[in-house]
């Protein structure tokens, strides 16, 4: 698809009415379009917000959008995002202005959502086997000369299952597709050893429909990960594409893809990958961390690269959800109304930061209140003797774990520092 439907696409979210579908909006904003609420720029304290209501920093949001570009473009890394992150569009298209090569995703559903955006480069990062997806990828990659697709493989069988798929569908372009080294026993995807991978890369060579790419794989599988186990998976993954290309194997690409770099270790990414020799083609260095766009207070703090090589800047985290207190029914302990089905809790449970009194007072920070557990609808807090806390008031929450809360939310307001909405994100989950 085109860059200019794509750019079609994103204009009409604009003219999406706000209604039942979209949670924590103002209730007097339903049978507005979204670009006629954007327009009123109101305030997420005062503008009549309901809670629960997860927002998104206009600044923060920003900072780690150039953050991560200047980062890859320091590194000669070109960078593909993970979209499953947020799969919202906006923040493709957000992605690419700022220096992204193109867009990793990891099922059909996602790739549809980012063609339909017009997104003309995405890296699945999964094997793809599934006939009427092919199917499907085939009358793309035929209609669009422009559009360039990029997938693993990791089996003889998923090769021989692609290629009957995309020969029963007359695909006159061929799949590019890259051989996944796995990370070691135990871990998830990806061809288990070198000699694994050599089969699978014959079989791409006796398949008319499929052509041999790269090679490519996830560091953060790396049992019992640490930097030296993880860059010696990633010497392995650089080894695998010289022995390729010394086999010639990638004869007649205009390039090789060696694609690793999920959002815990691409620095052991950029140390290795700029180490990696000179091949017969040139070499697309391909990260793919997606976590960076919002980050968050939780996880991807303690275990973000930036932690290990400050001198290289710091993500910040962008989310915060807003919940109010709608019990107190002892000195120790407070109920607010977001839970499971507001907050990302997988990883752990979110975090009280700050509290506004619904007297209109200042912001304060949280002092002697933690979440201590969620329920569907509550959250519950435990507070200590410190703790100021009424019925009534806005407790600001961090959350671990960008990928669960983007998916809980539809419809996300983004906000300046002074809680002026300046735009809303529309997630496709």
């Amino acid at each position: 698809m085109a860059r200019d439907s794509g750019t079609e696409a994103l204009a009409e979210l604009a003219q999406e009415r706000v209604d039942h579908r979209f949670k924590g909006l103002p209730p007097d904003a339903a049978g507005l379009t979204v670009a006629e609420l954007t327009a009123q720029r109101r305030n997420l304290f005062t503008g009549g917000f309901a809670t629960p209501v997860l927002a998104l920093s206009a600044e923060r949001l920003e900072h780690n959008l150039a953050l991560m570009e200047t980062y890859a473009a320091r590194h000669g890394l070109a960078f593909a995002p993970h979209g499953k992150t947020s799969m919202a569009p906006q923040l493709f298209h957000r992605q690419i202005e700022h220096g992204a090569w193109g867009i990793t995703l990891a099922v059909p559903h996602q790739v549809w959502v980012a063609r339909a955006f017009g997104i003309g480069r995405i890296f699945l990062a999964n094997e793809l086997v599934d006939a009427a997806a092919l199917r499907r990828l085939a009358a793309e990659l035929d209609a669009d000369p422009d559009f360039r697709f990029v997938c693993y493989v990791d089996s003889v069988r998923g090769v021989e299952l692609m290629d009957a798929a995309l020969t029963e569908a007359g695909a006159g372009r061929p799949v590019d597709v890259v051989v996944e080294l796995g990370a070691g026993a135990g871990a998830r995807t990806g061809a288990r050893t070198e000699e694994d991978c050599a089969a699978v890369a014959d079989a791409v060579a006796g398949a008319r429909t499929l052509r041999l790419a790269g090679v490519a794989g996830y560091e953060g599988e790396v049992p019992d990960a640490d930097p030296e186990r993880v860059r010696a998976w990633l010497r392995r993954l650089v080894a695998l594409a010289v022995d390729f290309d010394r086999a010639g194997r990638f004869t007649g690409l205009a390039e090789v893809v060696l694609s690793a770099g999920g959002s815990a270790w691409f620095d052991a990414v950029a140390d290795v990958f700029a180490e990696v020799p000179d091949l017969s083609l040139p070499v697309l260095k391909l990260l793919r961390s997606g976590a960076y766009v919002s980050h968050d207070d939780g996880h991807y703090r303690e275990v973000t690269p930036f932690n290990r090589v400050p001198a290289e800047g710091a993500l910040e985290p962008a989310f915060r959800l807003w919940t109010q207190v709608v019990s107190r029914p002892t000195a120790e302990q407070a109920f607010a109304n977001a839970g499971k089905r507001d907050a990302a809790y997988d990883l752990d449970l979110p975090f009280a930061q700050v509290v506004r009194p619904s007297d209109g007072g200042p912001e304060r920070p949280a002092t002697g209140v933690a979440v201590s557990g969620l329920s569907d609808q509550h959250a519950w807090l435990r507070t200590a003797p410190e703790a100021e806390l009424e019925v009534g008031d806005w407790v600001g929450l961090g959350l671990s774990h960008p990928c669960t809360s983007f998916d809980k939310w539809q419809l996300i307001p983004v906000a300046e520092a002074d809680g002026t909405v300046v735009d809303y994100i529309r997630t496709f989950f």
